[in-house]
């Protein structure tokens, strides 16, 4: 089966505006992510979805595969369909373009899930590593069936212990934002309505879920925070700096 990864690259982000085009270490925020996209083993390809003139010019100066798509997508669900419509594939990766130390063995194990699976999407979860993940809602928890498919999505602390504090916040999940979606369907899901849920949440994966169809969640031990503020640039600067990376 033939694998795709698309990053969807958008300039005006709200929390951290044009922060795919910050420099991080000598290179771009975008570029970072690119290049740790390419260390996938079953990737065949790897392309950006960028959506304006400025990070189309940056992202041509260090590959060819990029494309222009509309800047009036809702989601970057969208962004990726508009980039994977015209390109003969079987399972599209959904990257984040602010994750410059993505682990790219997480796509091989999303790739492998939907392989072998009758999901039609994959992604990823976590523990919660303190109370504070786990009250954040900003970071998405997920609660699984005995299968490893998601039953739900929240920013709210999911399950509620109803008869017992909360000793243990490891036994929650934390959601990484990476996806992969089977090709036809992905073709599907981006012209179904946005659901009760997902307009509830702001989950647009809740739309897959409230549909019936299958998300298989692959768990990993910790997920690396992306850039989202310019503390989470700074941080990154500093692990860029001590770790010698190039």
């Amino acid at each position: 089966m033939k694998a795709i990864i698309v990053i969807p690259a958008r300039l005006k982000s709200t929390r951290l505006p044009r922060k795919v085009l910050l420099d991080l270490g000598g290179k771009p925020v975008i570029q970072r992510v690119y290049e740790a996209c390419l260390k996938s083993e079953l990737h065949h390809e790897v392309w950006i979805a960028a959506d304006s003139d400025e990070v189309f010019n940056l992202c041509r100066q260090f590959t060819s595969n990029v494309v222009m798509t509309s800047e009036d997508h809702p989601s970057g669900t969208d962004r990726i369909a508009e980039v994977a419509k015209d390109i003969e594939c079987d399972i599209v990766i959904n990257v984040q373009g602010d994750e410059p130390f993505f682990d790219a063995a997480i796509v091989d194990k999303l790739i492998m899930a939907l392989q072998y699976d009758e999901a039609v999407m994959a992604s990823v979860c976590a523990p919660v590593q303190n109370v504070e993940e786990l009250h954040n809602p900003n970071l998405v928890k997920v609660v699984t069936d005995v299968n490893g498919y998601a039953i739900y999505f929240s920013r709210f602390a999911i399950p509620f212990l109803r008869d017992s504090e909360v000793e243990d916040v490891s036994v929650y999940k934390k959601h990484m934002g990476v996806y992969a979606y089977k090709a036809a369907f992905l073709n599907r899901y981006i012209k179904l309505p946005v659901s009760f849920l997902e307009g509830q949440e702001k989950l647009e994966q809740l739309r897959a879920i409230e549909n019936g169809y299958k998300i298989k969640m692959i768990e990993v031990a910790s997920i690396e925070k992306g850039i989202d503020t310019p503390e989470d640039l700074e941080l990154a600067l500093k692990k860029i700096e001590s770790n010698g990376i190039v």
